[in-house]
């Protein structure tokens, strides 16, 4: 079972007229929904605020199959981000974390949450902000204990946090302990590793950590997919036409995993031992669930079907 652990906030997404649309997303959540779309079991640690978004959440997840571990729900509001498109459809966030449903959770509860053999425990995100950033790594580390993968998106955002230096250690932190790493181009560059050459960057992210197989996205140049032994790049696949990238990356991460889970490698043994022939899969497989995701508005993950379909149209 994939277990995750992070926000689920509603995006407030600009229209063309001006006007705001209520989207729910959250990068943990998005992975969550994409992952069990994809046909993984999954389980959502946090709790839902019983409010109204609270409930369409509640209502969004279980239609996909996703168990809501918490059961009892906050009296806390939903968490927000006002998102706003640049002319080139890539999104800029402005959050109101205060007081929130999904940060309502002692380390202590959550930990009690988890099932006794989880399989992958994902996170990242505003759950790697300095004030949760301790506690998001003793819940990982118990889900470690209990014998889970560690996923890890480093999914930097800048905007939401004052002490960007603090912000940035705990980040890697985080990324310390992953054997699963997700980081951007944007990322890299925010965390200060400013190498002329992205893979070069990525690569040091091995260095001393418990890492296994480390998946960079380079927006639209495609992405790659590196080991330790050796790396994979692809490009976008042709014919893709963007309506905007809210979630993109957490789509990504989902596919990845699910190809992963799919060839039967989703384990830090196996993903330290990975064949070239099955990076290159699973990364066709991220890239297409992404692809899928940018054409639609919000976050929209596609069903295994859909991305099955894509794959076998581009070949």
């Amino acid at each position: 079972m994939v277990v995750t652990y992070g926000e689920a906030l509603v995006d407030l997404i600009e229209q063309p007229d001006g006007r705001f649309a209520a989207v729910l997303g959250g990068a943990v959540c998005n992975f969550t929904l994409a992952a069990a779309r994809q046909g993984m079991q999954a389980s959502y640690l946090n709790p839902l605020s019983s409010d109204s978004f609270g409930e369409r959440f509640a209502r969004h997840l279980e239609a996909a199959g996703i168990r809501l571990a918490c059961g009892t729900r906050s009296a806390l509001p939903t968490s927000l981000a006002v998102v706003t498109l640049d002319a080139h459809k890539v999104p800029s966030y402005a959050f109101h974390r205060a007081a929130v449903a999904d940060r309502d959770i002692t380390p202590e509860e959550a930990c009690a949450l988890l099932p006794a053999a989880p399989s992958l425990f994902h996170t990242g995100g505003l759950a790697l902000l300095p004030e949760d950033i301790d506690a998001t790594l003793r819940i990982a580390t118990a889900a470690i204990d209990a014998g889970a993968l560690l996923s890890v998106d480093a999914n930097l955002r800048p905007l939401a946090v004052a002490d960007q230096a603090l912000y940035v250690a705990g980040v890697r932190r985080a990324l310390d302990v992953a054997h699963l790493i997700k980081v951007s181009d944007e990322d890299l560059l925010y965390m200060g590793m400013r190498s002329p050459d992205p893979l070069s960057a990525a690569r040091t992210l091995f260095d001393g950590t418990a890492a296994r197989l480390i998946a960079l996205t380079l927006g639209e140049r495609g992405a790659v997919l590196l080991s330790r032994q050796s790396s994979f790049a692809l490009p976008i696949p042709p014919g893709v036409t963007v309506v905007d990238t809210v979630g993109a990356g957490d789509c990504f991460q989902a596919g990845l995993v699910a190809s992963l889970h799919q060839a039967g490698v989703l384990s830090a043994e196996a993903l330290s031992e990975l064949a070239p022939g099955t990076m290159g899969r699973a990364l066709e497989y991220a890239i297409a669930t992404a692809s899928i995701n940018v054409m639609r508005e919000g976050c929209s993950p596609p069903l295994r079907a859909e991305v099955e379909t894509l794959l076998a149209a581009s070949r």
